[in-house]
């Protein structure tokens, strides 16, 4: 997943990234490369952030000319995935932590895009859902 970020100078001499997908996520670097570094964790933090608050994480809207991508690690974008699954089919953590026969905070930290989980407990939660785990290369 490559979500768009706007880069954009602020009073500070330093460049500020904002992301048109996640209002709420902003963060700053001293040029465009530090701000594109530091964009990447900011996104973490705003997904997960939804994740615990059970809201929508949206698919990337398209990066155009005037935005500048911020690629997610694939096992972020594994569990964002995997939350997209679980609220289209009404499945709530609760019911995903019976399911795998963990306990709640185990999933908590399955769906944190922060946290390095294993990707066969990965898989093992999107078979839960009925779904099957693909791994590909672009």
């Amino acid at each position: 997943m490559v979500y768009a970020a706007r880069l954009v100078p602020d009073s500070n001499a330093t460049m500020l990234a904002t992301f048109p997908d996640f209002p709420e996520a902003a963060t700053f670097g001293a040029d465009v490369e530090d701000a594109l570094h530091h964009a990447q964790d900011a996104l973490l933090s705003a997904i997960a952030a939804r994740i615990d608050d059970a809201e929508d994480v949206p698919f990337p809207s398209p990066v155009t000319d005037d935005l500048h991508p911020v690629e997610l690690p694939a096992l972020a974008e594994a569990k964002i995935l995997l939350w997209r699954t679980m609220r289209e089919g009404g499945v709530t953590k609760v019911e995903l932590a019976r399911r795998l026969d963990l306990a709640l905070p185990q999933v908590d930290r399955l769906l944190d895009p922060c946290h390095p989980s294993r990707l066969d407990d990965l898989d093992g939660a999107v078979r839960a859902l009925g779904k099957r785990l693909a791994v590909a290369l672009a």
